[in-house]
């Protein structure tokens, strides 16, 4: 999503056009479609835990993971979370970004989940680098939402 959204700015698009309009693309909705594929995420986990790769089966599970709480907080921007196996939607009538679909209680969710968890790693994490990564995320994940309030709202 960085990507695509990267691409578009640089090309100099408005964030209208870049969320209403390329955003639906049916090539960038492919190369979406390809990180949140349970398919793909699952052929490419059994390969990592076959190969002994521990960060990568880590990394996979983790997309997997994501794309299962993903699944239901989509409406008409849903992914085809079994693609290539199906062009398959589930268009949830929750949405994880528009207020009208419940997604400021979703986004205020997501947030208290994410300072709990950020506190809990915090915590938990035996290293200070480790700790300070946490801290790290935490701080550019709270800049992205101060920057959607700014620039979206």
């Amino acid at each position: 999503m960085f990507l695509f959204y990267a691409i578009e700015k640089a090309r100099g698009v408005a964030e209208s056009v870049i969320w209403g309009e390329r955003y639906f693309d049916a090539g960038w909705q492919t190369f979406f479609d390809l990180f949140n594929s349970l398919p793909l995420i699952g052929l490419g986990a059994v390969v990592a835990w076959r190969l002994g790769t521990a960060r990568w089966l880590a990394l996979l599970l983790s997309m997997g993971l994501h794309c299962l709480f993903d699944l239901p907080l989509h409406r008409d921007d849903a992914h085809r979370h079994f693609f290539p196996l199906s062009d398959w939607r589930f268009e949830s009538p929750v949405s994880y970004w528009d207020p009208s679909s419940g997604g400021y209680f979703v986004s205020l969710a997501e947030i208290a989940l994410v300072l709990v968890g950020s506190v809990v790693l915090w915590r938990r994490l035996p290293r200070a680098g480790h700790r300070w990564l946490v801290a790290g995320v935490a701080v550019l994940y709270a800049l992205y939402f101060l920057y959607v309030a700014a620039v979206w709202m």
